[in-house]
């Protein structure tokens, strides 16, 4: 009797500390060690309980699988380089929330994705509230898994140079201005200026995947793509009201400048760069740009139907070079983008693109 107690309490002990382990090799560094949003862990009886659940559906396989699709084929070869332009935002956009939050970015947490791309010029540590630092953790870490999907779909390109220093970004704002703000913008100095920075990058991810559905017909690839947008849109729309809630604030130390008027000057200047009309707005809108014409605030930028506005490469990349043209890098890419589609405008080999699946 004794040696079969002794056997039944150390099964779960033991099955407990290997969840331990293997959860925390999979913590980044710079997590917080004791998070008290976090849910208990499960016990040994919930498990048993999801595992019924899982395991419930398994004689039913038709109700959990969508239909068959009606080409089936996964990724057509003109799917390919679209999708991969798309991992140059990705990239940036995991960059700037990873060191936001931790200080660190795929170089540490998931080097094996930057396929031996150079690390971020002026990425660094942001100083931000307890809520935000959350958002930028948890976007930055969605960000791994979107470049993660998108290189097992359809193969990747290595990781750009990206500009993501202050200076850049105070740049920006300056042109978006048209004068130089004193002091310089700092996107990492805290919150607010966090979100405004944020504010500029994401956005255009949405534009490119709406622009990108059309052009691509592999099953898996528009799965994916779907499965990128609904992400990107969600992240955007967390972004746009947390600032629309400060909305007539104004931003320390600019006294006369308002959180409204960050935005809409932003929106504004892409539009400017993208040279293809009016595909942006900021946080608010004369009533007739509003939704149905019937309202000035715009937490979500949409067209006259409420729908997504789109951009093609070209006009993302004039408007992420800052240059208003897509065949003169600059900005947030000072050697240009990578892959074929970025590569072409610059008359140059197209950035070691891998058609295989990246690790």
């Amino acid at each position: 009797m004794a040696s079969s107690r002794t056997y039944s309490l150390s099964v779960p002990l033991l099955l407990l500390v290997i969840g331990v382990c293997c959860c925390s090799e999979a913590l980044p560094i710079g997590h917080h060690p004791v998070d008290p949003t976090c849910p208990p862990e499960p016990t040994a009886t919930s498990a048993v309980v999801v595992a019924a659940v899982s395991s419930s559906s398994h004689g039913e396989p038709r109700r959990c699988q969508p239909p068959a699709p009606h080409i089936p084929v996964a990724v057509f070869p003109y799917d390919v380089d679209p999708m991969q332009f798309a991992l140059n935002l990705e990239y940036t956009e995991a960059e700037f929330f990873l060191h936001a939050a931790y200080g660190v970015g795929l170089d540490h947490i998931a080097p094996k994705l930057a396929l031996g791309g150079p690390p971020p010029v002026g990425a660094r540590k942001a100083s931000l509230d307890e809520v935000t630092w959350r958002i930028a953790a948890e976007f930055g870490l969605q960000e791994v898994g979107h470049i993660r999907a998108i290189q097992r779909t359809v193969g990747a390109i290595p990781r750009p140079l990206i500009d993501l220093s202050a200076h850049n970004f105070a740049r920006m704002m300056d042109k978006a201005f048209g004068y130089r703000l004193d002091p310089p913008f700092d996107p990492y100095i805290n919150s607010l200026n966090f979100l405004l920075a944020s504010y500029v990058i994401p956005y255009l991810g949405i534009n490119g995947y709406v622009g990108t559905n059309p052009i691509i017909d592999g099953y898996e690839t528009k799965k994916l793509l779907a499965g990128l947008l609904g992400v990107e849109a969600a992240q955007d729309a967390v972004f746009r009201a947390r600032l629309f809630e400060r909305l007539g604030d104004a931003v320390p130390p600019y006294r006369n400048i308002t959180v409204a008027e960050f935005t809409d000057r932003v929106s504004a200047l892409r539009n400017g760069l993208g040279r293809c009309g009016v595909k942006d707005e900021g946080l608010t809108v004369p009533r007739a740009l509003g939704a149905e014409g019937a309202i000035c605030t715009n937490v979500l930028s949409a067209d006259r139907d409420s729908l997504s506005y789109a951009r093609t490469p070209a006009e993302l990349l004039s408007i992420l070079y800052l240059t208003g043209d897509e065949r003169v890098p600059g900005g947030f890419y000072p050697e240009g983008a990578n892959g074929r589609i970025a590569r072409s405008f610059l008359g140059k080999p197209h950035g070691g693109a891998h058609g295989v699946p990246g690790n």
